[in-house]
C-alpha cells in the first residue's frame, strides 16, 4: 500500500456527478488509507441519476454537498484528478505553487445526454464503471486477506 498517495482531490465542472462518484468509489476501495475529497469549478446540485447508479452498486452518496475549489479548507493534496477540461485548467492554476501531480481523465458528462430515462441512466452507469476501472488501475485496492486451513498456506509447486 506504499504506492497510495496520502490525499487525492477529484475535480469536475459542477461537483454534481463525476467527481462525487469518483470520490465515493475511491473511499469505497481504500477507506481511510487515503484522504479523498472532490470539488467543482462551480457548485451544482447533486444529480439524482448519479445517486441512483451509485446506489445500484451499494454506495450511498446522498450526503454529498457540492463545493468549489474556493471552498477547500486544505489544499495539501498529492494528486488532483481532473475529470473535465474546465477542471483541468483550474487544477493546473491551483497547483502552480504546490508539489502536486495533476492528472487529466477527460470524462463524459452524462448530464448532457438526451434520450429516455433508461438511455440516460446507461450513460451514468458507463461513467461510473469507467471511473471505477481507472481508479482501480491507478490505485489498486488491497488484496483481501485469505484464511488458510491449518497453520500454513498451500504450497505451490512449479512445473519442471
Amino acid at each position: 500500500m506504499g504506492d497510495l498517495p496520502s490525499a487525492v482531490l477529484f475535480a469536475c465542472s459542477f461537483n454534481a456527478v463525476r467527481s462525487p462518484m469518483a470520490e465515493a468509489l475511491m473511499k469505497h476501495l481504500h477507506g481511510h488509507r487515503v484522504f479523498v475529497d472532490s470539488v467543482g469549478v462551480r457548485s451544482g446540485e447533486l444529480d439524482p441519476f448519479a445517486v441512483q447508479v451509485m446506489d445500484e452498486i451499494g454506495i450511498d452518496i446522498t450526503r454529498h454537498r457540492a463545493k468549489t475549489f474556493d471552498d477547500l479548507e486544505d489544499e495539501s493534496f498529492d494528486e488532483v484528478i481532473s475529470l473535465s477540461p474546465e477542471a483541468q485548467h483550474k487544477a493546473v492554476d491551483m497547483t502552480r505553487v504546490m508539489a502536486c501531480e495533476v492528472v487529466f481523465w477527460n470524462t463524459l458528462d452524462p448530464g448532457l445526454m438526451e434520450g429516455s430515462r433508461e438511455m440516460r441512466l446507461d450513460a451514468y452507469r458507463q461513467v461510473r464503471d469507467q471511473l471505477l476501472a481507472r481508479i482501480k488501475a491507478r490505485y489498486p485496492p488491497p488484496t483481501p486477506w485469505v484464511r488458510y486451513r491449518g497453520n500454513r498456506p498451500p504450497v505451490r509447486r512449479e512445473k519442471a
